[in-house]
């Protein structure tokens, strides 16, 4: 029994071996340069286009982090565009007050990389984020707390459409 148990384990082994061998040089990572194309310069000559509104405050300025943290400035290749919409929604109502007590903030941002010289889209595309929140007695708090989200909301669609431009730009 401890044979069968042992060539079993055996013949496993060796099957993920021969898989990891022929996939090993298939995987790279994002950022790195492939094919001439360096994704790190790339993504640093992005200028993005104003968004309106707080929310679009907050995505502007995380994209022009994550796109480009050195605080250089080269000559933009590419110009960004991105419009949002924002709904929200109350998940739970206090039944003896008749308030709510959970709120969620979703917001749909829709994309467009564009050449600077202009022409065809290299990308474009949309990303979704939903951010809860709770809501107390304070309406400062409610405030505060729904402002948080946004910026949650914020974070999030700018790393979601950064690895998406990023791909795209790698992708031949």
């Amino acid at each position: 029994m401890r044979e069968i148990k042992s060539v079993r384990a055996t013949i496993k082994v060796s099957a993920v071996l021969a898989v990891s061998l022929g996939l090993g040089g298939c995987f790279q990572p994002l950022y790195a340069p492939h094919g001439g194309v360096d994704p790190r310069a790339e993504l640093q000559a992005i200028a993005i286009e104003p968004v309106p509104g707080r929310l679009g405050h907050y995505l502007t300025e995380e994209l022009r982090f994550l796109l480009n943290g050195s605080g250089d400035q080269p000559p933009p290749k590419y110009r960004l565009l991105i419009t949002f919409s924002q709904s929200g929604q109350t998940a739970l109502v206090d039944t003896v007050t008749g308030r709510a007590t959970s709120n969620s903030l979703s917001v749909r941002a829709d994309y467009k990389l564009l050449p600077a010289a202009g022409g065809k889209p290299v990308t474009e595309g949309f990303v979704i984020s939903l951010a809860d929140y709770d809501r107390g007695g304070n309406r400062f708090a409610n405030v505060r707390a729904a402002r948080d989200a946004e910026i949650r909301n914020g974070k999030t669609l700018a790393d979601q459409i950064r690895t998406r431009i990023a791909s795209a730009i790698v992708a031949p």
